[in-house]
């Protein structure tokens, strides 16, 4: 267990040790409170949402491994396993909803059928944690996602549902904008593709150009709403085509002034999401990033402090675009206790900005500017042993959070009082 003197006395000595490369700690963390995660409703119920008990995942090839006790299985729960996360992490946030979260009230609303009314108890939530709150269309999981392809579809009866759909969900968001006094992103992703190579990809991409202008021809104030698409490489059951590839999204995003969202599992392993980030901030105003841990694939696997975090914080605090950024989490995991995948993922996150933060970015410059190229490695490794750890741990003390190892033990006493009863009940039913 760690006690405050000893946080205090190891960041003393961090702050000693940073200044002595000429890297201020106070202001490193004084920058942090420009990060705002966006936390994933998803993640806290294995992306089951709440338009009926017996709701099943399907489509898109999203797949969520493990039955660890005590998920959430009620909006009431969730929230309060989210209140429970945030009381866990230094900073503000925000929490990102998918359309299927609404409070229905068991009340059968079809997707292109969903209001205001159905998220109002969200938004008095927000109000309360004082958090934003950020959005998305479900285009999965439904009987007119069956054949694969949504706003894609050459059935126009389907194209016109899902276009429906996705205008119910913008509007829907920027009214949550509107009451909450900050935007709200409202984030397009499909599964639209073909198992098998198909022949006519240029008609679903045409129609889903179409869809798109169909959806975005209703203009909100951007104070209430900023629009994002997010791409894909492939999903099980799509492995030949997928209608929204990079290159679509993109060069969407980039002529109509949409953000793109990236999101660092839906990329072949061998390209570096971070390095996409200042590529594309040439040419747009602002993006939206989706953290997650790939393990091969787009698995969704908790997000650890890795080579790939590391460079996608570097890559946006070397730009200075930490206000151009919005960054949000995509990943589930229902093997462990989700609570502490949140916290755990998130944490990594804020580890990752906080280290990229402690670096001397305009003395590295220099030493690129006059080719010191042996002067620039050898400080990215001296960098990588200095006691980052116990700058974090301050960060955590002075807001009040958790510190170090003790935010295990406030999980696993949340998990006896909450999550074993909640698990007990599910047995006994």
């Amino acid at each position: 267990m760690m006690n405050t003197e000893s946080i205090k006395e190891a960041y003393a000595l961090a702050k000693k040790n940073y200044a002595e490369l000429g890297i201020d700690t106070d202001y490193a963390i004084e920058q942090m409170k420009d990060l705002h995660i966006s936390l994933h409703c998803w993640q806290g119920d294995d992306v089951a949402g709440f338009e009926s008990p017996d709701a099943e995942l399907t489509g898109g090839g999203i797949q969520v491994t493990g039955n660890y006790p005590g998920k959430a299985t009620t909006i009431e729960e969730l929230r309060q396993d989210i209140e429970e996360v945030l009381r866990l992490l230094p900073g503000k946030h925000r929490f990102n909803l998918h359309a299927i979260y609404g409070d229905f009230n068991n009340e059968k609303v079809d997707r292109n059928e969903i209001e205001i009314k159905h998220f109002q108890s969200w938004i008095d939530w927000a109000k309360k944690n004082e958090i934003g709150l950020d959005f998305n269309p479900t285009c999965f999981s439904h009987p007119n996602a069956n054949t694969g392809f949504t706003l894609s579809s050459k059935d126009e009866n389907i194209r016109q549902f899902w276009v429906e759909h996705v205008k119910c969900c913008r509007k829907i968001a920027a009214e949550m904008g509107k009451q909450l006094g900050t935007p709200v992103i409202n984030n397009i992703w499909i599964p639209d593709g073909s198992k098998d190579t198909p022949i006519d990809r240029n008609t679903h991409r045409a129609l889903l150009k179409k869809s798109l202008d169909e959806i975005f021809a209703e203009e909100y104030p951007k104070e209430y709403l900023k629009d994002a698409v997010e791409s894909k490489l492939f999903g099980i059951g799509a492995e030949s085509m997928t209608v929204g590839s990079n290159e679509f999204y993109l060069a969407y995003a980039v002529k109509n002034n949409k953000m793109i969202c990236l999101d660092n599992g839906h990329f072949h392993p061998t390209e570096q999401t971070g390095d996409k980030i200042s590529s594309v901030l040439q040419f747009l105003d602002e993006i939206l990033l989706h953290v997650t841990r790939p393990v091969r694939w787009d698995s969704d696997h908790v997000v650890t402090f890795n080579d790939e975090i590391q460079l996608i914080a570097q890559e946006i605090v070397r730009a200075n675009a930490m206000k151009k950024v919005n960054v949000g989490l995509d990943y589930f995991d229902a093997s462990i206790n989700r609570i502490g995948a949140y916290v755990t993922g998130i944490r990594a996150v804020q580890i990752a900005f906080l280290f990229a933060f402690l670096e001397p970015v305009e003395k590295l410059k220099e030493f690129e500017e006059h080719g010191k190229n042996f002067q620039r490695l050898a400080w990215l490794e001296l960098l990588k042993t200095k006691p980052f750890g116990a700058v974090y741990d301050y960060y955590c003390l002075i807001n009040n959070v958790a510190v170090g190892e003790n935010y295990i033990n406030e999980i696993e006493n949340y998990e006896t009082i909450v999550l074993s009863n909640r698990a007990s009940s599910e047995i006994l039913m």
